[in-house]
């Protein structure tokens, strides 16, 4: 018999600041006694999502994530959005293999929650779903571009750490920063590499194709996300078959942020 909601579907590019259903996050910003800048239930969910023919720049997008990330800022608060957007993926869609990233750190209120707490938290909440539904998924923990380097250092260490766990991954993301330079990672990447972690690394989605070229040489990674501006350079889309790079394209989310600049280009790009 036919699932109802059609074939088995995969999804390996997933954020949890932008990805648990608001009533969620509502249910548990009143729990937690977070002081929400609106008590109407529509005007939250207008301030944290954004609608499926809404455009935000990218500064802007980023910005929905303050009050998730805040909403998100403790062990209870974490394990239950794991828990939602991996069972609700299943639930809503039948998506049976799912990664599901985030910054540990950005959940610790800048050091004042544990971080071990907040992580072993994020584990207790994929378990659940993985006992209540007939998914596989994993963890990939997200660096970041503005973060220092020792804080970064922390948390790929952490990603080894729990790596039979649940942790599968690390990531960097983030707003750009001049004084951030991908090669400057190498020595992180490849610990994490020879650790087992798969690695993913966001480029070509507010930079230009130079950010992708410069993450295939230093970092070596299995994916980039998003990596739309790839297309601009015919011999790196090249390079990138010939080592079997896969980009995380994200068609929407492209949209959205307006890094291309419409269904058009956007197609050009995933032709290319």
């Amino acid at each position: 018999m036919p699932h109802p909601l059609g074939d088995e579907l995969t999804e390996l590019h997933v954020h949890l600041g932008g990805s648990v259903d608001p009533a969620a996050l509502w249910g548990i910003a009143h729990e937690q006694g977070i002081r929400l800048p609106t008590k109407d239930y529509w005007e939250f969910v207008d301030l944290i999502t954004v609608g499926k023919r809404e455009r935000k720049s990218f500064e802007d997008f980023l910005a929905l994530y303050r009050w998730t990330e805040l909403i998100q800022s403790s062990p209870v608060a974490v394990e239950e959005s794991v828990y939602e957007v991996v069972s609700g993926a299943y639930r809503k869609a039948n998506i049976t293999t799912l990664e599901l990233r985030y910054n540990p750190m950005k959940r610790n209120r800048g050091g004042e929650r544990d971080l071990d707490r907040i992580i072993v938290a994020s584990i207790r909440g994929l378990e659940r779903a993985l006992l209540e539904y007939p998914v596989t998924a994993g963890l990939i923990f997200s660096c970041d571009r503005t973060f220092s380097y020792a804080q970064n250092e922390i948390l790929i260490d952490k990603a080894i750490a729990y790596r039979d766990r649940g942790v599968v991954g690390v990531d960097m993301a983030g707003p750009a920063n001049p004084d951030f330079h991908y090669k400057d990672y190498a020595p992180l990447y490849r610990k994490a590499r020879k650790a087992g972690l798969g690695v993913t690394i966001h480029a070509g989605e507010d930079e230009g194709w130079q950010s992708v070229e410069e993450v295939v040489e230093y970092l070596e990674p299995d994916r980039i996300g998003h990596g739309i501006h790839a297309a601009e350079n015919a011999s790196l889309c090249k390079r990138l078959a010939e080592r079997g790079i896969l980009l995380e394209i994200c068609p929407s989310s492209n949209l959205h942020t307006q890094v291309v600049k419409g269904p058009d280009e956007l197609g050009e790009f995933i032709a290319a």
